[in-house]
């Protein structure tokens, strides 16, 4: 397909050496971080020891239903092809990074006539763009099929009318893919086109390849659910009632969710989160109510696309910062189109420069950071405690750390001293602890916290067994194995 709007590829150079120098430069040297990396690869692990690419698993006893599987398949997919290592398992996020600086292109043409290169650009510096694009999760996979979506609208509402279909097509793929990777909340921007058609309608958004953009994309997504939910009676309305109704009200699923924490969670985020380009983002904020005074569908468009996910955002009672990282796309519109209005054009090569230099001295800080969520450190410690292979690493009464299976090839179990909960779908727990040890597996190493060891040890003393903790604590965690009780 053509470069958007200016064809000549070399004038393109500069945006694509910037884009490709940020998404993949240093992306394997920082190690996996626990909580979410190690998460997110422990599944894709697990879809490629079992050859099951439909039924998500956490280990071989208990199944992970977090979120849809299109995330987990894609590191499966590229830790398949390129090996176990960290620049495979962030790839995905890296590609979709640069999928979507060249969607913000594609919308620019549209949106912000002229301004195509400095909208990719800005995307592909904007700080929470660029940090999402280093990490493990569903977020940026997300925003880029979220953008795909919003495309083919945009394409249907504000372009020339020429290929209806095709971009429709672009819609449909785009959301039903999207909803293949995080649910429902994936289907937020289209509360922004329904708003804008309800407010403003067009007569270039035609009835019919709009109702077949609609099946299409249910099409993409609906055999996954189906499948699972024939396999799996009742899980389904869990998906459901996880994703919408309990972030939504925080009954179970809370990430800051006191009624203040949109504040602490989403303002430093939109402050941070959108460097360097804050100042002209202001700007463009300021400046949008006589835009609206005017009219002016795009601009109306554009605040629709980051307001109305961000009212619902701000409503939910589960905060994350990688929540907002779709509405960076509008938002990056906006500055360009800030910036097109000041005729400021391209950044300046000096101050562009010095910004990548930083960005990548945040990756390499990142890489030589000694933190407790480095998963390899964790796995090198238990390698220097134990002879031999880990078969299995079971954390009692302690969160695991899942990043132990990238590194070590172990399975990662929790078990607990009984309190169990009996959730089909998403238990706290794998086992309780008498039954853990009754399957007397060998190559197995315990993991507890260095605060709990008294009650575990008299817990595994009324068992039977005698814990011998393996060296020093690592990062307030004791390391053991497991010997008879002395008669």
């Amino acid at each position: 397909m053509d470069m958007p709007a200016d064809r000549n590829g070399r004038a393109w150079f500069p945006v694509a050496a910037v884009a490709l120098l940020l998404a993949l430069a240093f992306l394997g040297t920082r190690p996996l971080w626990d909580p979410d990396e190690g998460r997110y690869t422990n599944v894709a692990l697990e879809m490629l020891r079992s050859r099951d690419w439909i039924d998500l698993a956490r280990n071989q006893e208990t199944g992970h239903w977090t979120k849809p599987p299109l995330t987990y398949q894609a590191i499966a997919v590229s830790l398949a092809l390129l090996g176990r290592n960290a620049w495979a398992a962030r790839l995905p996020s890296a590609l979709a990074y640069l999928l979507t600086v060249w969607l913000v292109a594609r919308c620019a043409r549209r949106l912000v006539p002229g301004a195509e290169k400095e909208a990719a650009l800005i995307f592909a510096t904007m700080l929470l763009p660029f940090a999402a694009s280093q990490f493990v999760s569903t977020d940026a996979l997300l925003a880029a099929l979220e953008a795909l979506g919003v495309y083919g609208y945009v394409e249907l509402r504000f372009g020339t009318g020429a290929s209806p279909w095709s971009s429709t097509l672009s819609m449909a793929v785009g959301f039903g893919a999207a909803f293949l990777t995080k649910g429902p909340p994936a289907l937020l921007p289209l509360l922004a086109i329904v708003a804008v058609e309800g407010v403003a309608p067009s007569h270039r958004v035609r009835l019919l390849p709009a109702l077949s953009g609609v099946a299409l994309g249910a099409a993409v997504a609906a055999p996954w659910f189906l499948v699972v939910g024939h396999r799996h009676p009742g899980l389904l309305g869990y998906l459901f009632a996880q994703e919408v109704v309990d972030r939504t009200t925080g009954t179970h699923v809370a990430h800051n969710g006191a009624w203040f924490d949109w504040i602490a969670i989403y303002v430093p985020t939109l402050l941070l989160g959108t460097l360097p380009w804050g100042g002209a983002l202001w700007r463009a904020v300021r400046g949008v109510p006589s835009a609206l005074r005017r009219k002016e569908a795009e601009v109306l468009f554009l605040v629709l696309w980051m307001g109305l996910p961000l009212l619902v955002f701000c409503i939910a009672r589960s905060r994350l910062p990688l929540y907002l990282l779709p509405l960076c796309v509008p938002l990056t519109l906006l500055v360009a189109r800030q910036r097109r209005a000041e005729g400021r054009g391209m950044p300046k090569p000096a101050f562009l420069a010095l910004w990548v230099v930083f960005l990548l001295g945040i990756k390499l800080a990142g890489a030589a950071w000694a933190t407790p969520l480095d998963a390899r450190a964790f796995a090198e410690a238990i390698r220097q405690r134990v002879p031999g292979a880990v078969s299995e690493v079971v954390f009692v009464e302690d969160p695991p750390h899942y990043g132990l299976h990238f590194y070590l090839g172990s399975e990662i179990e929790e078990v607990s001293y009984g309190h169990l909960n009996d959730h089909p779908f998403d238990p706290e727990y794998d086992a309780d602890l008498g039954d853990e040890l009754a399957e007397r597996e060998t190559g197995r190493v315990f993991v507890t916290k260095e605060v709990q060891w008294d009650e575990v040890i008299r817990r595994l003393d009324r068992l039977g067994y005698r814990p011998v903790a393996l060296g020093r604590p690592f990062e307030a965690h004791v390391i053991f194995q497991l010997a008879p009780r002395p008669v």
